[in-house]
Order: structure tokens, then C-alpha cells, then sequence
């Protein structure tokens, strides 16, 4: 977010290492936590929310097919904007807030949920939902992209239940994952943290999506929409693949617990299909 939205004429970062270095240095290593309260409330129900849908959409549409895989990955990534919107409108004011100072001069926001309470009543649903439009552009290609490329990695590997290598599998299936999702929709990213930071310190910039395009394009070149991707992909192997592995382990477990209890005498009840 830093890297993305700081001033070109400015610019107080160089790059993503030099980032990092200066933030330890003047706002000490908790200055890399800025707006952890914000991912903190809503991943669990977001992930909750993608990998619910994502299966429920392929069960509906039946086979389960690359573009079947990519529609309800999509559609997974469609629905969660409700709650991804504004918890990274309030992650990224919390990371602005304060930029290179160790003890906060100003602070305008306690927390995340402080954020949030105060946008909105300065500015109502519209204001803690700005930057919504695009982050549905971005989330709806990116997570059927994501599914699509989890799915294609996991049957190329070969991961199997009773595999001894499928966790590492599991683990490069969702990095990789992780890394063509931003890949595949990163400019459009770019433009919502910029949206979402517009009016820090109390000057709007940008009058919309395309208004901010235009102008960032005419000020930085094209390289402004490939700003942060070095560390949004560092960030996304791990996460990603935490992410994939986990959930597909625990749902392989479930999976054998249900067939145990199959085996066992007494009345049998009717288990649900697997994803």
C-alpha cells in the first residue's frame, strides 16, 4: 500500500526492501502490523465465505470442469466484496496513518473498527464502501483464476490422500495459485488503494476509477500499475499456500471421519458429497 500510492515527485520509498527497511527504522518493527486489527475481523469470514460459495457454485453447475472451476471460483470472489471492501478501506487508511513517524503526532484512527465508525459517519455506506467498483474488477477474475490454477496444480502434481509429499504439493499448488490471482488482476489493484487513500490528509485527488487511470497513467507511465508487486508476491506464496493447504487437509480429514462412521454398525446417515 506504501509503494502504491506514494508521491512520484516525492517518493519516499525506493522499493520494496528499502520499504521495509525504513519502516523498521523509523516506526519501529510494529510499524509492519499497521491495520492488522482490519484482516484480523474479517479473513476467517471471508475465506469462510470463498471456499463455501466456490464449492456450492461447482456442486449447482454440476461438472467439474476448468470453466466450471473458474465460474465459481469467480463467483466466489464476486460475493466476498461485501466484506472485502471495507476491510481493506480500513487497513489501508491504518497503514497510512503516521508514515515514518515513531510515536504518532496526529492520530485519527485508534483501530480498524474506529475507522470504519468514523468514515461512516462522516460520510455514510457510500464512504465505507469506497473503492468497491474496483475491488469487484479485481476479485471476480482473480479468485476464478485462483480455483482455476489450484485445481489444474493439484491434479498435475497428482495429490492424493494417501500421498507422503502432499503437503509440500498442496503448499506449492497454493502458492502458485496465490501468485497467478494477483498476477492476473494487479494494475486494477493498484487504482483501488489509490482510491481508497484518496482524501488521507484531506485532498481528493481522483473523481473515479477511470479519472484515476488517466491521471496516474499521465503523471508515472505504465510502471505505475506494477508498483508493490514485488511484495504483494512475496506476500502471496506463503499466505496462499497456508491458505489452500489447510483448508484441504482439514476437508480430506472430515472426508476419511465420514467414511469411518459409514463403517461403524448401527443406523446409517446419509452423508453429503464431497467438494
Amino acid at each position: 500500500v506504501r509503494l502504491q500510492v506514494q508521491n512520484v515527485e516525492k517518493p519516499l520509498y525506493r522499493g520494496t526492501f528499502h520499504c521495509f527497511q525504513s519502516i523498521i527504522k523509523q516506526e519501529s518493527a510494529f510499524g509492519l502490523y499497521k491495520g492488522i486489527g482490519s484482516p484480523m475481523m474479517g479473513l476467517t469470514f471471508i475465506n469462510a465465505l470463498v471456499f463455501g460459495v466456490q464449492g456450492n457454485t461447482l456442486r449447482a453447475l454440476g461438472k467439474d470442469t476448468p470453466l466450471n472451476q473458474f465460474l465459481a471460483g469467480s463467483a466466489a470472489g464476486a460475493i466476498q466484496c461485501i466484506i472485502c471492501c471495507p476491510m481493506e478501506l480500513a487497513k489501508t487508511r491504518m497503514q497510512l496513518q503516521g508514515t515514518g513517524e515513531y510515536k504518532l503526532k496526529m492520530k485519527n484512527y485508534k483501530n480498524s473498527l474506529d475507522c470504519l465508525i468514523k468514515i461512516y459517519r462522516k460520510e455514510g455506506l457510500r464512504g465505507i464502501n469506497r473503492g468497491m467498483v474496483s475491488t469487484f474488477i479485481r476479485e471476480t477474475p482473480s479468485f476464478g483464476f485462483y480455483f482455476l490454477t489450484y485445481d489444474c496444480m493439484t491434479r498435475y502434481l497428482g495429490c492424493e490422500a494417501e500421498d507422503n509429499y502432499v503437503i509440500p504439493k498442496l503448499l506449492f499448488s497454493g502458492g502458485m495459485s496465490g501468485i497467478v490471482s494477483w498476477l492476473s488482476t494487479y494494475p486494477v489493484d493498484v487504482i483501488k488503494s489509490r482510491l481508497q487513500a484518496d482524501g488521507v490528509g484531506g485532498v481528493t485527488q481522483y473523481n473515479g476509477i477511470l479519472d484515476c487511470v488517466r491521471k496516474s497513467y499521465h503523471e508515472e507511465g505504465w510502471r505505475v500499475f506494477t508498483r508493490g508487486l514485488t511484495s504483494t508476491l512475496l506476500r502471496a506464496f506463503p499466505v496462499n499456500a497456508a491458505t489452500f493447504a489447510t483448508v484441504t487437509v482439514f476437508l480430506m480429514y472430515m472426508k476419511s471421519e465420514d467414511n469411518l462412521r459409514e463403517c461403524e454398525p448401527g443406523p446409517v446417515i446419509q452423508q453429503p458429497s464431497s467438494l
